[in-house]
């Protein structure tokens, strides 16, 4: 399975080790399955996750939330997105899980932010957009 993930995510996963999120990020790291980055969610996952107030928040250096990404990085299935898909959706800097998604065959878009994407002028797409909390209800498992 391969899922594509919203910035909001891999945030919550890192702002507190409870929740689905957080949850959902270890399964990565354990590969149950395979998340898909192209090199612009790589850099929209960096600069949020950088920001002074981030790492403060998440009570992590710069070094450790580097290797964390160097981690996702290294576990991730990587895709260079050479078009530009354009769904349209409210928010421009959202485009580009939609494109990720679409180009890496995933099977989940994962985004805490349901009702923007579900607002996409396009449609038909392969993948589901879920909410972090029922991707884990669906697939994590159960202690």
């Amino acid at each position: 399975m391969i899922i594509t993930a919203d910035t909001n995510v891999i945030f919550s996963a890192l702002y507190s080790n409870k929740g689905a999120s957080h949850q959902i990020v270890r399964m990565i790291v354990e590969e149950e399955f395979k998340l898909a980055i192209s090199p612009q969610i790589y850099f929209e996952y960096y600069e949020v996750l950088m920001r002074e107030r981030n790492l403060e928040m998440f009570n992590l250096s710069q070094r450790e939330v580097e290797d964390f990404l160097d981690l996702l990085a290294l576990l991730s299935q990587k895709h260079s997105i050479y078009y530009l898909l354009r769904p349209n959706l409210q928010d421009e800097d959202d485009n580009i899980f939609m494109e990720c998604a679409y180009a890496s065959n995933s099977d989940y878009l994962v985004t805490s932010n349901i009702r923007d994407f579900r607002q996409s002028e396009l449609r038909g797409f392969d993948f589901e957009i879920i909410t972090p909390k029922d991707f884990y209800q669906k697939f994590g498992k159960k202690k």
